[in-house]
């Protein structure tokens, strides 16, 4: 049977816990799964191989009657809040409305752990890129202010790339190799190593290594 690479998920909030040395290991906790395979994607049919699961389950009175049409021609009677595309090797392996929790992942000690950074809203270069501020005397002038981005005569622009104020976080951010301190089937928990992006209840894809 083929197997799953990877399963939607949300962070539950971070703590510590105790290892056998007696070092505290801060860690996150994530609920991966239950997933829901809503639908199978083919090479012969959509030119590539995919199941299409849902997660966090959403009343059919919340979607639109499109995706009410798409949930029950899967035969499942509620909809998801989230829907994501896997790859698989092999579809056919998978049934429609399946229903795949922690327990169907073969969890190695490393993992790949993907969501969307915190928005921080319009920034500045000094907390965007840790700029260095200027003189804060009241003569100064330049303070927190970008300073020069640009050339005068040649070539009389600013070159794109710039680290320039706009907007901090919200983007999407994958932590590469976090280890896996605890996996608890029963409960779909898992326990990361460190810091994953994202706030509290938000969606992370956790991609076997």
């Amino acid at each position: 049977m083929s197997k799953l690479t990877g399963m939607m998920g949300r962070k539950l909030g971070m703590t510590q816990v105790f290892a056998e040395d007696g070092q505290v290991v801060p860690v996150t906790v994530l609920e991966v799964g239950p997933c829901t395979v809503l639908q199978k994607k083919t090479i012969k049919r959509e030119g590539y191989n995919a199941l299409q699961f849902g997660f966090s389950p959403n009343p059919l009175s919340r979607l639109k009657l499109p995706e009410q049409g798409h949930v029950k021609k899967a035969g499942l009677s509620h909809g998801f809040r989230y829907i994501k595309e896997i790859s698989v090797d092999d579809p056919d392996a998978f049934e429609v409305g399946q229903v795949f929790t922690l327990k169907d992942m073969d969890v190695s000690r490393l993992v790949d752990v993907a969501g969307v950074s915190k928005g921080r809203g319009f920034a500045g270069t000094v907390k965007r890129y840790g700029f260095a501020r200027g003189p804060m005397g009241h003569g100064s002038k330049h303070h927190r202010a970008v300073g020069s981005v640009g050339q005068s005569a040649s070539p009389s622009r600013v070159i794109k790339g710039r680290k320039m104020p706009g907007r901090m976080g919200g983007s999407h951010v994958t932590v590469k190799n976090s280890m896996v301190v605890d996996v608890r089937p029963d409960e779909n928990l898992l326990l990361v190593k460190g810091g994953i992006p994202g706030a509290v209840n938000q969606l992370v894809y956790v991609r076997l290594k």
